[in-house]
């Protein structure tokens, strides 16, 4: 059954400001726990993850949010899957990096060259948490950390079916430059649950193209959903107008990679290389919206145009 968006940028506004606050985290052994209502719809992982048994120790990771919900409960993401044990639910590593007269590749961390890790949380609120990232050199040693990463994460309540995530990443350099080179894939990704296949999930982006043909093309937003249990929901991602690249280049696998699993990246660097100055800070932002039931195109652009306007 379709359900029906109030998208009207009031709507917004109102909830936001309810008098009642629905929001609380928690902070237990391993993760961060943000919930809505008393629904725990996202988990930040801030202790080290190990592999699952038998796998390499080199695909251990922290920082990177799993599991992701719907408000009803319904997860969206998953971590380690048996096709590729390099990704974590939702992470945003970078591929080929030329750092200090070596490549790198951080995203790719069986190979032991360069790894992300959680170092401290900056800001923990109801609804929100900042956390300092350190993108690792392991290639050498000692290691060394190239790039500091700040990612701030928001929760905002829509309706009873919906809520926005609000991503904010802010790079820093070390002292060197940090050189990403053009590569197809790299950067703010989503890993997405193990039940969506070709057979009963669905992609539409902002360009109107559908995943037969979406990889590699451009995109402002890009909407997946498909059957989760006896259900439906999905997320709609939105790039920020102010993005490098943008509308960014997106990955997506072809239906027929992969056993039609899902893989969603948002990839400034796709087209053409982006460096990052020494000294200098970097900003990317991404929202996405979160849901139970069905969204079509028409709402998909509301949200945009919501987005866009602010």
């Amino acid at each position: 059954m379709k359900y029906f968006f109030f998208l009207a940028a009031v709507t917004f506004i109102l909830m936001a400001s309810c008098s009642k606050n629905p929001y609380a985290s928690r902070k237990e052994s391993e993760n961060l726990v943000l919930s809505i209502s008393d629904n725990d719809v996202l988990s930040y992982r801030y202790k080290t993850m190990p592999p699952p048994e038998g796998v390499d120790s080199a695909f251990h990771r922290s920082g990177f949010i799993h599991p992701l919900k719907t408000l009803g409960g319904h997860t969206i993401t998953t971590i380690h899957p048996e096709d590729h044990y390099h990704h974590f639910g939702v992470w945003n590593p970078w591929t080929r990096v030329v750092y200090e007269g070596d490549t790198i590749d951080f995203w790719n961390i069986g190979g032991k060259q360069g790894t992300v890790r959680f170092k401290e949380f900056k800001k923990i609120g109801d609804n929100t948490f900042s956390a300092h990232h350190e993108h690792v050199v392991l290639k050498h040693l000692p290691e060394k950390v190239a790039l500091n990463e700040i990612q701030t994460v928001k929760i905002t309540e829509l309706n009873d079916k919906a809520y926005v995530l609000d991503v904010t990443i802010e790079y820093q350099t070390t002292g060197s430059d940090f050189e990403l080179m053009e590569y197809r894939y790299g950067g703010f990704s989503i890993r997405t649950t193990k039940e969506w296949t070709d057979a009963n999930s669905e992609i539409l982006t902002s360009e109107g193209i559908t995943r037969e043909n979406v990889d590699g093309s451009l995109a402002k937003w890009c909407l997946v959903q498909g059957e989760l249990g006896d259900g439906y929901g999905g997320f709609l991602l939105m790039s920020n107008p102010n993005n490098y690249n943008h509308p960014e280049p997106l990955r997506i696998w072809p239906k027929e990679m992969h056993d039609g699993y899902i893989f969603v990246n948002v990839c400034p660097i796709k087209t053409k290389d982006w460096v990052l100055k020494a000294g200098n800070t970097y900003k990317l932002q991404y929202r996405i919206v979160v849901f139970d039931g069905e969204m079509d195109e028409t709402q998909a652009k509301s949200l945009w145009n919501s987005y866009n306007q602010q």
